[in-house]
Protein backbone atom coordinates (compact mmCIF):
# COMPACT_ATOMS: atom_id res chain seq x y z
CA UNK A 1 0.00 0.00 0.00
CA UNK A 2 2.95 2.38 0.54
CA UNK A 3 3.38 2.90 -3.19
CA UNK A 4 -0.28 2.59 -4.09
CA UNK A 5 -0.63 6.35 -4.46
CA UNK A 6 1.84 6.33 -7.35
CA UNK A 7 -0.57 4.43 -9.57
CA UNK A 8 -3.69 6.31 -8.59
CA UNK A 9 -4.85 9.29 -10.60
CA UNK A 10 -7.84 11.46 -11.31
CA UNK A 11 -10.00 10.17 -14.15
CA UNK A 12 -11.78 12.21 -16.77
CA UNK A 13 -15.20 11.08 -17.91
CA UNK A 14 -18.20 12.51 -19.65
CA UNK A 15 -20.54 14.35 -17.33
CA UNK A 16 -22.79 12.10 -15.29
CA UNK A 17 -26.17 12.70 -13.70
CA UNK A 18 -24.78 11.26 -10.44
CA UNK A 19 -23.11 14.40 -9.08
CA UNK A 20 -21.33 15.23 -5.83
CA UNK A 21 -22.78 18.63 -4.89
CA UNK A 22 -26.34 20.03 -4.81
CA UNK A 23 -27.37 21.76 -8.04
CA UNK A 24 -28.78 24.81 -6.25
CA UNK A 25 -27.59 26.62 -3.10
CA UNK A 26 -30.36 29.01 -2.12
CA UNK A 27 -30.55 28.52 1.66
CA UNK A 28 -28.49 27.50 4.67
CA UNK A 29 -29.56 23.84 4.49
CA UNK A 30 -28.32 23.47 0.91
CA UNK A 31 -25.12 25.30 1.86
CA UNK A 32 -24.52 22.93 4.78
CA UNK A 33 -24.94 19.94 2.47
CA UNK A 34 -22.48 21.53 0.04
CA UNK A 35 -19.81 22.14 2.69
CA UNK A 36 -20.23 18.67 4.20
CA UNK A 37 -19.78 17.05 0.80
CA UNK A 38 -16.82 19.23 -0.09
CA UNK A 39 -15.16 18.33 3.21
CA UNK A 40 -15.86 14.59 2.77
CA UNK A 41 -14.65 14.74 -0.85
CA UNK A 42 -11.42 16.43 0.26
CA UNK A 43 -10.73 13.83 2.96
CA UNK A 44 -11.51 11.05 0.47
CA UNK A 45 -9.15 12.60 -2.06
CA UNK A 46 -6.34 12.74 0.50
CA UNK A 47 -6.76 9.17 1.75
CA UNK A 48 -7.19 7.72 -1.75
CA UNK A 49 -4.24 9.41 -3.44
CA UNK A 50 -2.00 8.85 -0.41
CA UNK A 51 -2.74 5.11 -0.69
CA UNK A 52 -4.21 4.69 2.79
CA UNK A 53 -7.11 2.37 1.89
CA UNK A 54 -7.84 -0.23 -0.82
CA UNK A 55 -10.07 0.45 -3.83
CA UNK A 56 -12.95 -1.40 -2.15
CA UNK A 57 -13.20 1.40 0.43
CA UNK A 58 -14.26 3.94 -2.20
CA UNK A 59 -17.31 4.55 -4.31
CA UNK A 60 -17.33 6.65 -7.48
CA UNK A 61 -19.00 10.03 -7.89
CA UNK A 62 -18.74 12.68 -10.59
CA UNK A 63 -17.95 16.39 -10.50
CA UNK A 64 -18.26 17.78 -14.00
CA UNK A 65 -15.77 15.71 -16.02
CA UNK A 66 -13.98 14.39 -12.93
CA UNK A 67 -14.52 10.90 -11.61
CA UNK A 68 -13.87 11.09 -7.87
CA UNK A 69 -13.28 8.38 -5.29
CA UNK A 70 -15.41 8.88 -2.18
CA UNK A 71 -14.92 6.93 1.05
CA UNK A 72 -17.67 4.46 1.88
CA UNK A 73 -18.26 1.95 4.65
CA UNK A 74 -16.16 -1.11 3.91
CA UNK A 75 -16.48 -3.83 6.55
CA UNK A 76 -13.39 -5.53 5.12
CA UNK A 77 -11.39 -2.38 5.90
CA UNK A 78 -12.01 -1.20 9.50
CA UNK A 79 -9.74 1.78 8.89
CA UNK A 80 -12.19 3.38 6.46
CA UNK A 81 -14.89 3.08 9.13
CA UNK A 82 -12.67 5.05 11.53
CA UNK A 83 -12.26 7.92 9.08
CA UNK A 84 -15.95 7.95 8.15
CA UNK A 85 -16.82 8.19 11.85
CA UNK A 86 -14.47 11.17 12.18
CA UNK A 87 -16.12 12.85 9.20
CA UNK A 88 -19.55 12.27 10.74
CA UNK A 89 -18.33 13.81 14.00
CA UNK A 90 -17.25 16.88 12.04
CA UNK A 91 -20.69 17.00 10.42
CA UNK A 92 -22.31 17.13 13.87
CA UNK A 93 -20.11 20.07 14.92
CA UNK A 94 -20.75 21.82 11.59
CA UNK A 95 -24.51 21.49 11.98
CA UNK A 96 -24.29 23.14 15.39
CA UNK A 97 -21.92 25.83 14.04
CA UNK A 98 -19.33 24.93 16.69
CA UNK A 99 -16.50 23.70 14.46
CA UNK A 100 -13.69 26.16 13.77
CA UNK A 101 -11.03 23.83 12.36
CA UNK A 102 -10.45 20.11 11.71
CA UNK A 103 -6.78 19.10 11.60
CA UNK A 104 -5.91 15.73 10.06
CA UNK A 105 -2.41 14.79 11.25
CA UNK A 106 -0.09 12.00 10.11
CA UNK A 107 2.79 10.83 12.31
CA UNK A 108 4.88 7.70 12.79
CA UNK A 109 5.80 7.28 16.46
CA UNK A 110 2.82 6.42 18.71
CA UNK A 111 4.82 7.63 21.72
CA UNK A 112 5.54 11.01 20.10
CA UNK A 113 2.38 12.16 18.27
CA UNK A 114 3.67 15.75 18.32
CA UNK A 115 6.38 14.77 15.80
CA UNK A 116 4.36 14.89 12.60
CA UNK A 117 4.99 14.10 8.93
CA UNK A 118 1.95 15.81 7.33
CA UNK A 119 -0.86 18.12 8.45
CA UNK A 120 -4.13 18.87 6.66
CA UNK A 121 -6.09 21.86 8.01
CA UNK A 122 -9.77 22.51 7.25
CA UNK A 123 -10.91 25.84 8.66
CA UNK A 124 -14.59 26.82 8.80
CA UNK A 125 -16.35 30.17 9.11
CA UNK A 126 -20.02 31.02 9.42
CA UNK A 127 -21.76 34.13 8.12
CA UNK A 128 -24.97 35.59 9.53
CA UNK A 129 -26.72 33.78 6.71
CA UNK A 130 -24.83 30.52 7.25
CA UNK A 131 -21.34 29.09 6.45
CA UNK A 132 -18.51 29.29 3.83
CA UNK A 133 -15.62 27.07 2.68
CA UNK A 134 -12.29 28.92 2.39
CA UNK A 135 -9.35 27.37 0.52
CA UNK A 136 -6.93 30.34 0.72
CA UNK A 137 -7.15 30.99 -2.99
CA UNK A 138 -7.26 34.26 -4.90
CA UNK A 139 -10.67 33.11 -6.10
CA UNK A 140 -13.35 34.06 -3.58
CA UNK A 141 -17.12 34.00 -3.93
CA UNK A 142 -19.06 36.05 -1.41
CA UNK A 143 -22.66 36.10 -0.24
CA UNK A 144 -25.18 36.18 -3.03
CA UNK A 145 -22.97 34.24 -5.43
CA UNK A 146 -24.96 31.94 -7.67
CA UNK A 147 -24.71 28.17 -7.48
CA UNK A 148 -22.80 27.89 -10.75
CA UNK A 149 -19.99 30.10 -9.45
CA UNK A 150 -19.73 28.03 -6.27
CA UNK A 151 -19.62 24.87 -8.34
CA UNK A 152 -16.85 26.25 -10.56
CA UNK A 153 -14.81 27.23 -7.50
CA UNK A 154 -15.33 23.79 -5.99
CA UNK A 155 -14.24 22.02 -9.17
CA UNK A 156 -11.10 24.17 -9.33
CA UNK A 157 -10.21 23.45 -5.72
CA UNK A 158 -10.75 19.71 -5.99
CA UNK A 159 -8.52 19.69 -9.08
CA UNK A 160 -5.84 21.58 -7.16
CA UNK A 161 -6.09 19.19 -4.23
CA UNK A 162 -5.70 16.24 -6.59
CA UNK A 163 -2.63 17.87 -8.12
CA UNK A 164 -1.12 18.39 -4.68
CA UNK A 165 -1.72 14.80 -3.62
CA UNK A 166 -0.35 13.37 -6.86
CA UNK A 167 2.86 15.35 -6.53
CA UNK A 168 3.66 14.58 -2.90
CA UNK A 169 6.33 11.96 -2.22
CA UNK A 170 5.35 8.61 -0.63
CA UNK A 171 4.42 8.40 3.05
CA UNK A 172 6.30 6.16 5.50
CA UNK A 173 4.88 2.64 5.87
CA UNK A 174 4.24 3.05 9.59
CA UNK A 175 2.15 6.22 9.37
CA UNK A 176 -0.57 6.87 11.99
CA UNK A 177 -3.62 9.10 11.50
CA UNK A 178 -5.47 11.28 13.98
CA UNK A 179 -7.78 14.27 13.72
CA UNK A 180 -8.19 17.13 16.18
CA UNK A 181 -11.21 19.41 16.18
CA UNK A 182 -10.93 23.04 17.32
CA UNK A 183 -14.08 24.95 18.25
CA UNK A 184 -15.43 28.46 18.57
CA UNK A 185 -15.29 28.88 22.35
CA UNK A 186 -17.96 31.57 22.49
CA UNK A 187 -20.73 29.24 21.29
CA UNK A 188 -19.49 25.70 22.06
CA UNK A 189 -20.66 24.12 25.34
CA UNK A 190 -17.76 23.15 27.60
CA UNK A 191 -18.88 19.50 27.73
CA UNK A 192 -19.64 19.12 24.01
CA UNK A 193 -18.04 16.19 22.18
CA UNK A 194 -19.16 15.02 18.72
CA UNK A 195 -19.67 11.28 18.08
CA UNK A 196 -16.35 9.41 17.91
CA UNK A 197 -14.39 12.09 19.77
CA UNK A 198 -13.28 12.82 23.32
CA UNK A 199 -11.73 15.80 25.08
CA UNK A 200 -8.31 16.54 23.63
CA UNK A 201 -5.22 18.52 24.54
CA UNK A 202 -4.61 21.86 22.85
CA UNK A 203 -0.93 21.26 22.10
CA UNK A 204 1.37 24.27 22.03
CA UNK A 205 3.70 22.78 19.44
CA UNK A 206 4.11 20.25 16.63
CA UNK A 207 7.44 19.05 15.30
CA UNK A 208 8.69 18.16 11.83
CA UNK A 209 11.85 16.08 11.44
CA UNK A 210 12.59 17.78 8.12
CA UNK A 211 12.07 21.31 6.80
CA UNK A 212 8.29 21.89 6.52
CA UNK A 213 6.39 23.97 3.97
CA UNK A 214 2.76 25.10 3.93
CA UNK A 215 0.70 24.72 0.76
CA UNK A 216 -2.25 27.09 0.59
CA UNK A 217 -5.05 25.57 -1.48
CA UNK A 218 -7.93 28.10 -1.87
CA UNK A 219 -11.36 29.56 -1.00
CA UNK A 220 -15.01 28.68 -1.72
CA UNK A 221 -17.85 30.69 -0.20
CA UNK A 222 -21.49 29.74 -0.51
CA UNK A 223 -22.79 32.86 1.20
CA UNK A 224 -23.65 30.72 4.25
CA UNK A 225 -20.51 28.66 5.07
CA UNK A 226 -16.74 28.69 4.33
CA UNK A 227 -13.90 26.17 4.57
CA UNK A 228 -10.17 26.79 4.17
CA UNK A 229 -7.63 24.08 3.37
CA UNK A 230 -3.90 24.16 4.05
CA UNK A 231 -1.44 21.27 3.67
CA UNK A 232 1.83 21.20 5.62
CA UNK A 233 4.43 18.58 4.72
CA UNK A 234 8.18 18.08 4.56
CA UNK A 235 9.92 20.03 1.80
CA UNK A 236 11.60 16.87 0.48
CA UNK A 237 8.17 15.55 -0.58
CA UNK A 238 7.36 18.57 -2.73
CA UNK A 239 10.57 19.16 -4.68
CA UNK A 240 8.76 19.16 -8.05
CA UNK A 241 5.41 20.46 -6.86
CA UNK A 242 5.67 24.18 -7.61
CA UNK A 243 6.50 23.83 -11.31
CA UNK A 244 3.76 21.26 -11.86
CA UNK A 245 1.20 23.52 -10.21
CA UNK A 246 2.28 26.55 -12.20
CA UNK A 247 1.75 24.50 -15.36
CA UNK A 248 -1.85 24.11 -14.20
CA UNK A 249 -2.21 27.91 -13.70
CA UNK A 250 -2.59 27.32 -9.97
CA UNK A 251 -2.53 30.06 -7.35
CA UNK A 252 -1.25 27.69 -4.67
CA UNK A 253 1.51 29.32 -2.63
CA UNK A 254 4.27 27.86 -0.49
CA UNK A 255 4.62 29.75 2.77
CA UNK A 256 6.16 29.28 6.19
CA UNK A 257 3.44 29.76 8.76
CA UNK A 258 1.86 27.76 11.55
CA UNK A 259 -1.60 26.53 12.36
CA UNK A 260 -4.15 28.88 10.83
CA UNK A 261 -5.93 30.57 13.74
CA UNK A 262 -8.05 33.72 13.59
CA UNK A 263 -6.03 36.72 14.72
CA UNK A 264 -9.01 38.39 16.36
CA UNK A 265 -9.78 35.31 18.43
CA UNK A 266 -6.41 33.81 19.25
CA UNK A 267 -3.10 35.63 18.90
CA UNK A 268 -0.78 32.84 17.97
CA UNK A 269 2.89 33.40 17.16
CA UNK A 270 3.60 30.67 14.64
CA UNK A 271 7.07 29.53 13.65
CA UNK A 272 8.21 26.57 11.58
CA UNK A 273 11.81 25.42 11.80
CA UNK A 274 13.62 22.15 11.28
CA UNK A 275 12.43 19.84 14.09
CA UNK A 276 10.36 22.77 15.35
CA UNK A 277 6.78 23.55 14.27
CA UNK A 278 5.73 25.83 17.11
CA UNK A 279 2.45 27.53 17.92
CA UNK A 280 3.33 29.51 21.06
CA UNK A 281 0.74 31.36 23.07
CA UNK A 282 1.38 34.36 25.30
CA UNK A 283 2.10 33.22 28.86
CA UNK A 284 -0.30 35.88 30.15
CA UNK A 285 -3.15 34.39 28.13
CA UNK A 286 -5.66 32.84 30.52
CA UNK A 287 -6.62 29.19 30.10
CA UNK A 288 -10.22 30.14 29.35
CA UNK A 289 -9.04 31.71 26.09
CA UNK A 290 -7.41 28.52 24.86
CA UNK A 291 -9.47 26.91 22.14
CA UNK A 292 -11.48 23.85 23.11
CA UNK A 293 -10.16 20.75 21.33
CA UNK A 294 -11.45 17.22 20.67
CA UNK A 295 -9.52 14.18 19.49
CA UNK A 296 -10.64 10.74 18.26
CA UNK A 297 -11.51 8.11 20.82
CA UNK A 298 -9.03 5.92 18.91
CA UNK A 299 -6.30 6.83 16.41
CA UNK A 300 -5.95 4.86 13.17
CA UNK A 301 -2.92 2.89 11.95
CA UNK A 302 -3.25 1.89 8.25
CA UNK A 303 -1.96 -1.50 7.10
CA UNK A 304 0.45 -0.26 4.44
CA UNK A 305 3.16 -2.92 4.56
Amino acid sequence: MATAQLSRSIKIHKASKETVFPSQITNEHASLIMVKKLFATSISCITYLRGLFPESSYGERHLDDLSLKILREDKKCPGSLHIIKWIQGCFDALEKRYLHMAVLTLYTNPKEPEKVTEIYQFKFKYTKQGATMDFDSSISFESGTNSEDVKKASVLLIRKLYILMQNLGPLPNDVILTMKLHYYNAVTPHDYQPPGFKEGVNSHFLLFEGEPVNLQVGLVSTGFHSMKVKVTTEATRVSDLENNLFQENSTTEITHQGLDFDEEEEECSNHIQRMNFVCSQQSSQSSRKKRKVSEPVKVFIPDRK
